[in-house]
């Protein structure tokens, strides 16, 4: 299979084109779109064989449900049986934008779709290409990120490429997407919203909306094997480069500071004496504290927008690299760093070395 890149300029869409890409998606192939949040790889949400595609190009366990893209509310009547009056509420507050809201799956959702679930993950994303290639296609287009499975989330056309040339029909190349973290995930069909995945959408965005809401154990820590996921990247191994990648922590009152730089560079010069390649993640306040290895900032430690952003592309480039260990400081929990800190735990496997402990895995 030959894929095809269209370029899409934002801010004059050729329409010819993206009808070209909603053709694809309508006659059951497969297209990767931008959004504000990771490219998607989109395939027709209510075509069975259509979905199954999806796992087949990403490599993706079945039982790992997928995200249904809608582009105005009324369309999500047909797909779920009810909307609660929280969702309702959360949708006026963020759509369009980065929430994926899980409601009880109406019967023309295939379980192709959704994972085998009896639920159904929906969001109305704002990224102006994605809007209109959905309401071209005429179809809820579902679509995960646009990556092989376990690999970091493609933030840019050319890592889609890397993942899937040859794999998929087309890939609407809008260029580098805004957010670079996958969207908030929420389940509203219990009395009480639960985040299941953090994202730009914050858990303080969340109360000040709807009041009090919970948090799924998986944020935090990894899945049992016997679970069936909810939600997209809750079980299996996420984000992840081709290196070995551990997260560096001090103290619980510190994210970072003399310790965690003394030890990382400690077991960048120990990997570098052994013959390995090391890459380091840190920010602009400490990237002179390391005089070896390959060293990448994500930006000012403030400005948790700019780290989210360049977190995944640092990944792929780590990869590109050759990397053989990465090792990462650690980001604050709150806001937006929830989001972070979930995406580079998964990434890492939940491997971290504390650097006044002993380290430990999990």
């Amino acid at each position: 299979m030959v894929t095809k890149v269209i370029k899409i300029d934002r801010q004059h869409m050729d329409e010819r084109l993206l009808s070209e890409a909603a053709e694809i998606l309508r006659s059951g192939g497969l297209a990767a779109f931008p959004t504000e949040t990771v490219y998607g790889l989109g395939a027709d949400g209510l075509n069975r064989e259509a979905a199954k595609k999806i796992y087949a190009a990403k490599g993706r366990p079945s039982d790992n449900p997928l995200i249904l893209h809608i582009s105005a509310v009324r369309e999500i009547e047909p797909l779920v049986k009810e909307v609660p009056e929280t969702a309702a509420k959360l949708m006026d507050a963020f759509w369009p934008g980065p929430l994926t809201m899980i409601f009880p799956k109406s019967g023309i959702v295939p379980s192709e779709t959704t994972g085998g679930l009896d639920t159904v993950a929906v969001r109305m994303p704002s990224d102006p290409v994605a809007s209109r290639l959905i309401a071209l296609t005429g179809r809820p287009i579902a679509a995960p990120s646009a990556n092989r499975s376990g690999r970091p989330s493609p933030t840019t056309a050319e890592h889609v490429l890397q993942d899937m040339d040859g794999r998929i029909e087309m890939i609407v190349d809008g260029g580098p997407v805004g957010i670079g973290v996958e969207s908030t995930i929420v389940d509203v069909t219990g009395d009480v919203p639960v985040l299941l995945r953090p994202g730009a959408i914050t858990m303080e965005m969340l109360q000040e909306a709807v009041g009090p809401v919970e948090t799924d154990p998986a944020v935090a820590g990894p899945v049992a094997a016997d679970v069936k996921p909810k939600a997209p990247g809750m079980k299996y191994r996420h984000y992840a480069p081709k290196a070995e990648l551990a997260l560096v922590e001090a103290a619980v009152s510190e994210q970072t500071g003399e310790a965690v730089i003394s030890r990382i560079n400690q077991l960048t010069r120990e990997k570098q004496s052994q013959g390995y390649l090391v890459g380091i993640i840190c920010t602009d306040e400490t990237k002179d504290c390391y005089p070896e290895g390959i060293v990448r900032s994500l930006g000012p430690r403030a400005l948790q927008e700019t780290i989210a952003h360049s977190l995944f592309a640092v990944l792929r480039e780590f990869d590109d690299l050759g990397v053989d260990y990465i090792y990462s400081e650690s980001f604050a929990r709150d806001h937006l760093g929830q989001a972070i800190m979930n995406r580079l735990t998964k990434a890492a496997g939940y491997h971290i070395i504390y650097a006044d402990k002993e380290e430990r895995h999990g």
